[in-house]
């Protein structure tokens, strides 16, 4: 099953963040994201226009609602960017590669 097809299981805490030897693995699986610190998964979308930037956005944003996981976005003219991690736990999950394939799928 492909990472974008798992269900997207929120962390009710309690569990340690992934470590880097059980994130990279994830990693091959979305598209030109970032890992920043060990703690979060960044990545930028570029679009023509504020209007397309926005509409990706909403997409998304049904996305995390499906799922009860948000991630945090910026919006500008042109561009989306994402910023994702489990708050509870303070750090990556298997969630957070879950909702950035599916990002990925937009």
């Amino acid at each position: 099953m492909e990472l974008h097809e798992r269900a997207c299981e929120p962390c009710q805490g309690g569990i340690p963040p992934l470590s880097e030897a059980e994130w990279q693995p994830l990693m091959a699986e979305i598209r030109d994201w970032a890992v920043v610190d060990g703690h979060h998964l960044r990545k930028e979308w570029r679009f023509p226009d504020f209007s397309s930037a926005l509409a990706w956005l909403n997409r998304a944003s049904a996305l995390c609602e499906e799922a009860g996981h948000h991630a945090d976005f910026e919006l500008a003219w042109g561009r989306v960017s994402v910023k994702l991690w489990t708050h509870k736990i303070d750090g990556l999950a298997e969630a957070d590669f879950v909702l950035a394939a599916r990002f990925d799928q937009l």
